[in-house]
């Protein structure tokens, strides 16, 4: 590959590419590969780098605090997860079909993901003093499949609810939300208060929904 070429490809940031196009070029004159095919190899590998680029990059900005995996959360470990249900979600048709999870367990059981439920309440109370509500409503609703980490046992005031059943009520049925919980549905209202707008947000949340129950043992060793 000469000077020129690897520039220019840098510049169209086809850099897999430019890793490649020697190792490439070496086993297309050994199997006689015409241009297209080579072309194909080129582009192929490029595309799988980018697919897996962005995988890499949407995991980071999930911030998981476990890095697990279909194959590698300890089902042998935590009975009170059905592995055929969990491997049938993993299909991903609830996100296509926009309909919702919640997993309800107890603490350590394996529930936890994304942005945890009390961040989530503060962000929707500060943006009442800066009138970023409406900005903060659109940029949730616009995320493909928001998980809600830890709802439950929470001090909010009238307002932050108001806020949350605005947000629960524009996904419906318009895009998926994972919310794990280790309170059952009808304790809701001890942190939700408002009972007419907890049942509506419930009727919105549970019409198209998977509830998880996860009755088993703490994930978490004991540290000494």
């Amino acid at each position: 590959m000469t000077d020129e070429i690897e520039q220019l490809l840098r510049n169209l940031h086809l850099k897999k590419i430019a890793t490649i196009v020697d190792d490439e070029l070496a086993h297309a004159d050994k199997q006689q590969l015409s241009y297209g095919a080579f072309l194909a190899r080129l582009l192929r590998a490029q595309y799988q780098h980018r697919q897996e680029t962005a995988l890499a990059w949407r995991i980071k900005q999930a911030r998981l605090p476990e890095a697990w995996t279909i194959e590698s959360f300890p089902f042998k470990r935590q009975p009170g997860v059905n592995p055929k249900q969990i491997r049938a979600l993993a299909d991903l048709e609830f996100v296509t079909k926009a309909e919702n999870l919640v997993f309800i367990g107890p603490t350590g059981v394996g529930k936890t993901g994304f942005i945890r439920a009390q961040d989530l309440f503060d962000e929707m109370y500060a943006s009442l003093a800066d009138r970023s509500t409406r900005r903060l409503l659109n940029a949730l609703i616009r995320i493909d499949v928001l998980h809600v980490d830890e709802l439950g046992y929470l001090n909010l005031k009238p307002e932050q609810t108001n806020i949350f059943f605005k947000l629960m009520e524009e996904r419906y049925r318009r895009r998926p939300t994972i919310i794990t919980t280790n309170l059952d549905y009808p304790e809701w209202q001890t942190f939700l208060g408002n009972k007419a707008l907890v049942e509506a947000l419930l009727s919105r949340l549970r019409h198209q929904c998977h509830t998880i129950r996860i009755d088993g043992p703490s994930l978490r060793e004991p540290q000494g």
